[in-house]
C-alpha cells in the first residue's frame, strides 16, 4: 500500500505537472491570438484595395500534393499575377526552397508567373526561402528591400507580417484564395505551433537564415 507521503509527494507532482500546462497552453492560445491581431488591419482581399508597393513578396510551397497541383500554391500564383497587372506592384519576389536539383519551387513559381503573363524581367528569384522566416529576413538583409507586399493565405500572411515586424521590414500582406483545408483543425494546429516556433526564433533563439549568400539556381 502506496504511502500517504509518497501519495501527497504524487498529488502535488501531478498538480504542478497539469498547472504548467495549463499555464502553456495559455501562452500558445495567446501568441496565436495576438499574432492574428496584430496583422488584421494590415491585410488585403482584394487587388484595387492593396496600397502600391514595389515588391511583392511571394512565399513558396510546393506546386504538387496528393499527385494534384496544391491548391495553396497555385491561388499564391494567381494572386501575386492579379496584383502586378492591377499596377498594385512593380516586380515580383519568389522565394522558395530549391536546396537540390530535384526540388525547385522558386523556379516553378517564376514559370508559372510568366505563363500568367508577369515578363520574366520583373521577377526576382530567391533560392534559398526555405522557411517564411528565411525568405522575410532574405528579403530585407539580401534583397535590400525596406517594403514588401506578402503573397500567401490569410494565415501564412499574419505569420510573415510577425516575422517582418521582428526584422524591420515594413510589410502588407494579400491574402490569396483560402481553401478548404484551411480552417481544419489540423491546419490549426500546425499553424498555432508554426507561431510559437516563429515568437521562439525572434525571442528566445535568435534564429538567423540559413544561408545570407544571394543564391545561385539549383543544379540541373
Amino acid at each position: 500500500m502506496r504511502s500517504k507521503p509518497a501519495y501527497r509527494h504524487l498529488l502535488s507532482l501531478t498538480k504542478c505537472i497539469a498547472a504548467l500546462a495549463a499555464i502553456g497552453l495559455f501562452a500558445t492560445l495567446l501568441n496565436d491570438l495576438s499574432i492574428t491581431r496584430n496583422a488584421s488591419a494590415r491585410l488585403y482581399y482584394l487587388a484595387d484595395e492593396t496600397p502600391e508597393c514595389q515588391v511583392a513578396l511571394v512565399l513558396g510551397t510546393s506546386k504538387y500534393a496528393e499527385g494534384n497541383v496544391n491548391r495553396y500554391y497555385r491561388t499564391r500564383i494567381e494572386a501575386a499575377a492579379e496584383l502586378f497587372h492591377a499596377g498594385r506592384v512593380r516586380a515580383i519576389l519568389v522565394s522558395g526552397d530549391a536546396s537540390t536539383k530535384y526540388y525547385d519551387e522558386t523556379t516553378t513559381m517564376q514559370l508559372d508567373l510568366i505563363e500568367l503573363g508577369v515578363p520574366e524581367d520583373y521577377i526576382l528569384l530567391d533560392y534559398a526561402g526555405v522557411r517564411t522566416l528565411d525568405s522575410v529576413f532574405r528579403a530585407k538583409q539580401v534583397f535590400g528591400l525596406d517594403r514588401v507586399t506578402v503573397v500567401s493565405q490569410q494565415f501564412h500572411c499574419e505569420r510573415a507580417l510577425y516575422l517582418a515586424d521582428g526584422v524591420g521590414l515594413a510589410a502588407t500582406g494579400f491574402c490569396a484564395e483560402d481553401t478548404p483545408h484551411s480552417s481544419s483543425l489540423l491546419m490549426r494546429g500546425r499553424e498555432t505551433l508554426a507561431r510559437v516556433m516563429a515568437f521562439a526564433d525572434l525571442n528566445i533563439l535568435d534564429t538567423q537564415p540559413r544561408s545570407m549568400e544571394p543564391g545561385e539556381r539549383a543544379s540541373r
